[in-house]
């Protein structure tokens, strides 16, 4: 079994209340392309134990389960498990915290935990570099959004 875990940390200029929200199946369709989810809750009201299902995403081999392991919306956090069968589990953070009224630091780790070689192999290929990448896109494309609704 291979496991792997980084965390990654940007600001962006604009309040907490607003820029936590963008980190829950539907906020992530305001700011990701290509981002849509199967909802099978039959709300979008997200909370602890919502389960929803993904389409080969975000480092995905195959089709994924998510589950809201913790949602703490009054210290802006929430954690997914990230279930692709056969494959790997991904424990995805994300931490949003006030810098000031304006101004938001995230807080984003990602964990993998192999469930076969092949999720073993992705798990060993994925590196900090690699992440780095991952959140510095996420970053830009939420730099997008906002200036998009300016």
């Amino acid at each position: 079994m291979s496991c792997v875990s980084y965390t990654s940390e940007f600001e962006l200029e604009h309040p907490v209340e607003i820029v936590f929200p963008l980190f829950s199946p539907e906020g992530e369709r305001l700011w990701a392309p290509g981002w849509d989810y199967g909802n099978i809750m039959g709300t979008t009201i997200l909370h602890e134990d919502y389960v929803f299902l993904t389409k080969s995403h975000d480092h995905a081999a195959a089709d994924a389960v998510w589950i809201v392991k913790k949602y703490e919306i009054e210290i802006h956090s929430v954690q997914y498990y990230k279930v692709e069968p056969q494959e790997k589990v991904g424990v995805v953070t994300v931490k949003c915290g006030p810098l000031s009224e304006k101004k938001t630091r995230i807080q984003v780790t990602y964990t993998y935990i192999g469930l076969s070689e092949s999720g073993n192999r992705f798990i060993d290929r994925f590196t900090e570099n690699d992440y780095k990448k991952f959140i510095d896109e996420w970053k830009g494309l939420l730099k997008r959004y906002f200036d998009g609704k300016s």
